[in-house]
């Protein structure tokens, strides 16, 4: 019968399944996987057991003897050393005090992970063919060379294909590299900006290979600026994520677009059309004859808005309103934001108001909050900033969502607010 190697698990003796756990946060955090390019001098490694003391041993000798036999029977990735306990008690007993990796490969195996390590040594060896430098970005990112396997083999094509056109002045669509697609790039924007990065690191007496872009916690660093995506606070142009991949390779990207509806039939905006697209800076550009602007992010809400004199509805989407950054016109309008309910929802309207502080929210207070329980939803992910261009009870519902106050992660989406309650705030 084998050894049951989860006994002493109740007396917090070391078992194999500890050690497992051991090795395996290593493996997680890389450290295992640099140790295969960069031999640390970590190994032989060498690690203590909790074991059974001498009372241990006169108390529950079955379940010491048996806890013994599974670290025995495991060992083979590992070789124990032995310690002699219980002497003058129960009789010498020669238990395990230390387990020793001789290498990183025979700790890798006892982590089941030798099939895993082999692809990521091939792969790092496939990089560092193409440019030796990329070794460096292997050693930073082991885990995630591992994830995208040949596709980083691919990313690496294109940093290097970077490298040497500066500025191609054509649209990503027309890059004709083997394997490579638009959406290939666009799914690896920033694993490309990283190995670009590794390739125009300093190198002999430099600093230590960065990457030109990194995503952490949803900033986008942009030529050593953070911004938060789809900011409009701080965001240079262009403003999209896509937009500024364009930009930083020098690559064109299709213009940035605003959808606006006259409200009122006496404003003309394109012949008899009513509903509008127009690039961003050409919207920038207009001088239109209404008094009012309404920004929602909902599309019905933005198509079901009834007629109003002088006013033109402006379609936003979320986090898009950077393109009304610079449409200084909208200074002389009374600018009206209708947002979600929730910590987003203020979120974007403190960022409209650092380009537009005279904007006012409508529909964002508490009073539309709770008549309006039975269609609450769930945030995904409340927003945590900081937002110091709220007024005073847009501030305090905004802390309120965020301590839940009401419940946990509440949000009321504008397109749940009842139709007839909507109404009388918008027209009112």
């Amino acid at each position: 019968m084998p050894a049951d190697s989860s006994a002493g698990r109740a007396q917090g003796w070391t078992t194999p399944a500890d050690l497992r756990t051991l090795t395996l946060k290593a493996w997680s955090n890389g450290a295992l996987l640099r140790e295969l390019l960069d031999p640390s001098g970590a190994y032989p490694r060498r690690r203590t057991l909790k074991r059974p003391t001498a009372a241990a041993l006169l108390r529950d000798y079955a379940e010491a003897r048996a806890w013994a036999a599974g670290l025995f029977d495991a060992a083979g990735p590992f070789t124990l050393e032995t310690t002699q306990v219980g002497r003058n008690t129960i009789g010498a007993n020669h238990l395990p005090s230390a387990v020793v990796f001789v290498s990183a490969q025979h700790e890798i195996a006892f982590a089941g992970k030798a099939g895993d390590a082999a692809r990521f040594v091939e792969l790092a060896e496939g990089l560092a063919g193409l440019d030796p430098m990329f070794r460096a970005w292997a050693l930073r990112r082991p885990l995630k060379l591992l994830d995208l396997g040949a596709d980083a083999l691919t990313a690496a094509r294109i940093a290097l294909w970077l490298r040497d056109n500066p500025e191609p002045g054509v649209y990503v669509r027309q890059l004709s590299l083997p394997g490579v697609h638009t959406k290939f790039i666009e799914g690896n924007r920033t694993v490309i900006d990283e190995l670009l990065g590794t390739l125009s690191a300093k190198t002999a007496g430099g600093d230590a290979p960065e990457a030109a872009v990194e995503q952490v916690a949803g900033v986008e660093q942009v030529a050593g600026v953070a911004t938060e995506a789809g900011s409009l606070l701080g965001q240079p142009s262009p403003r999209t994520p896509a937009a500024r991949f364009a930009a930083r390779h020098g690559f064109l990207h299709p213009p940035e677009l605003v959808r606006f509806r006259s409200l009122d039939a006496a404003v003309q905006l394109l012949g008899n059309a009513r509903d509008v697209t127009v690039t961003a800076d050409a919207f920038s550009t207009m001088s239109l004859p209404v008094t009012k602007v309404l920004i929602t992010e909902n599309l019905v809400n933005f198509l079901a808005l009834p007629e109003r004199p002088g006013t033109l509805a402006i379609y936003g989407g979320g986090y898009g309103f950077s393109s009304l950054r610079d449409a200084a016109w909208l200074r002389d309008c009374e600018v009206v934001y209708w947002g979600d309910l929730d910590t987003h929802g203020f979120q974007i309207l403190d960022q409209l108001r650092a380009v537009h502080p005279h904007v006012v929210s409508v529909l964002m207070d508490e009073a539309t909050l709770l008549a309006h329980r039975d269609v609450w939803g769930s945030e995904p992910a409340p927003s945590t900033a900081a937002l110091d261009r709220l007024t005073a009870g847009e501030a305090a519902l905004y802390e309120k969502l965020q301590n839940d106050a009401h419940g946990r992660a509440v949000r009321l989406e504008q397109e749940l607010i009842r139709w007839d309650w909507a109404l009388a705030r918008l027209l009112g």
